[in-house]
């Protein structure tokens, strides 16, 4: 089950990603700001820890983000600690995103049959419950191109 899973997950992963190649940012840069959204606001550290990156490799990621406009640094509740988050830019970019990968997806799901969309949905809804039995909590996301 679990080498069928692997097979058709990555099925599920071409169609639902596939809008991201035509992102205007390479997807470690895209990464970057999936993760700063997910927390509204994170330091550069968090961002690092998130992609398992080099503080400096994390730091040059956010200057170029920043310079394209996608994300502002802002001072922290501390003034020491600088702090990311999304630009309305940004922001867009991700929505349109995924307006994109929910189109892909809806195209997909429109040559289903409407028990076999309601059987994947179950299914679907299952293993996200069986992950949380698991973990003992809601995994945070996908932090590639989500």
């Amino acid at each position: 089950m679990a080498a069928v899973l692997d097979g058709q997950a990555g099925t599920l992963a071409s169609v639902w990603s596939g809008g991201h190649l035509n992102a205007p940012v390479p997807a470690t840069q895209l990464r970057v700001l999936f993760v700063v959204e997910r927390y509204g606001s994170i330091n550069v550290t968090g961002v690092a820890t998130e992609l398992g990156a080099l503080l400096s490799s994390a730091s040059r990621l956010c200057g170029r983000l920043e310079a394209t406009g996608l994300l502002e640094r802002v001072p922290g509740p501390d003034r020491r600690a600088i702090t990311l988050r999304l630009t309305p830019r940004g922001a867009d970019l991700l929505a349109d995103l995924r307006r994109v990968r929910r189109g892909a997806l809806a195209e997909v799901l429109a040559g289903m049959d409407t028990d076999d969309r309601a059987a994947l949905r179950l299914g679907l809804e299952r293993f996200h419950e069986a992950v949380v039995r698991q973990r003992g909590e809601a995994p945070l996301g996908f932090s590639m191109p989500a």
